[in-house]
């Protein structure tokens, strides 16, 4: 199974089967308990991970970094300053120039696009560490949470917010994990009418159910997961003020906590915005997972670098 991974891209979840996505976070779960035991098997010695990143980061950029060097590789940051992307210097040349140099190229970016054109010229794996479509990392990280939370992943799982990158990953996963997994956002900031579609017909195989409900009330009912994510992504900062009256009921809240059962796991990918998509009593209260899930980023990322490399 190692060997399918080696030198393939990590561009969204749906590169990767069943089985495989399962096989991820089988190596994450075992790359924690070992690290847990003080052990750092030194998998990447050798290899150096570039970060590419337009955007700024916490989780992303640490994760990957602490990943590299406690697996024994080494990384280094290049932000938009140095770069420029598709301005200062093509997409397709620094994919070219950057596979002669490194090992991988974990990529943090605005338009998809600039994704797909990384890979396309890169002779190395390129990690999607975000677009403006997809942001598959999260979500693994996410997907281990529940399954070390849980015991399993057939849960059911609200996601209540906007219909952005975050969401689009959710639905990706759900459908090729064969998940139970209702959104619930506005009508106006739906999730992508492609990705629901192609979503819709994978379920067909998998045996997923991936539903929409406009009523966060109703979507959180008999749930075990409810998940959550700001209201105006990195780069739509500008639409939030005209964004709140329609987001506004779908804080998650004690209010809409009291709907789901008294078991629910509430989740953010973070950042939040305390007191806007979620209030400090979830966030920092007994139904909260968002640390531990933030602190498994770090496992998925080795899991990650450990099978592409």
């Amino acid at each position: 199974m190692t060997r399918l991974f080696r030198g393939r891209h990590f561009l969204d979840l749906a590169d990767f089967s069943k089985e495989e996505l399962l096989f991820l976070l089988d190596v994450a779960a075992d790359l924690k308990k070992r690290w847990l035991l003080g052990e750092c098997p030194k998998i990447l010695e050798g290899k150096i991970v570039a970060l590419l990143f337009e955007k700024p980061s916490l989780r992303t950029r640490v994760s990957f970094e602490v990943a590299t060097r406690q697996l024994g590789g080494e990384s280094f940051y290049l932000g938009p300053q140095e770069v420029g992307l598709g301005k200062r210097e093509a997409v397709k040349d620094v994919a070219l120039v950057l596979g002669r140099m490194v090992d991988a190229i974990v990529l943090r970016t605005f338009a998809h696009e600039t994704v797909l054109e990384m890979a396309k010229y890169s002779s190395v794996p390129v990690i999607n560490g975000l677009s403006d479509l997809h942001h598959p990392c999260q979500v693994l990280g996410d997907l281990f949470t529940i399954l070390e939370k849980k015991g399993t992943l057939n849960v059911k799982i609200a996601f209540i917010g906007d219909g952005n990158n975050v969401c689009h990953s959710w639905i990706v996963a759900a459908a090729r994990l064969g998940l139970f997994l209702v959104v619930s956002t506005p009508e106006r900031y739906k999730p992508s009418q492609c990705i629901w579609d192609w979503a819709q017909e994978e379920a067909k195989k998998s045996g997923a159910e991936i539903l929409y409900e406009p009523d966060p009330r109703k979507a959180v009912q008999s749930v075990d997961v409810i998940y959550t994510d700001v209201w105006a992504s990195m780069g739509k900062e500008g639409e939030l003020e005209e964004r709140i009256p329609f987001f506004l009921p779908y804080q998650v809240n004690e209010d809409l906590l009291a709907f789901a059962s008294s078991e629910v796991m509430v989740m953010h990918c973070m950042p939040a915005h305390r007191g806007q998509e979620i209030t400090d009593g979830v966030i920092d209260g007994p139904h909260s997972v968002v640390i531990d899930e933030a602190e498994n980023r770090l496992h998925a990322q080795k899991a990650i670098l450990s099978l592409l490399l």
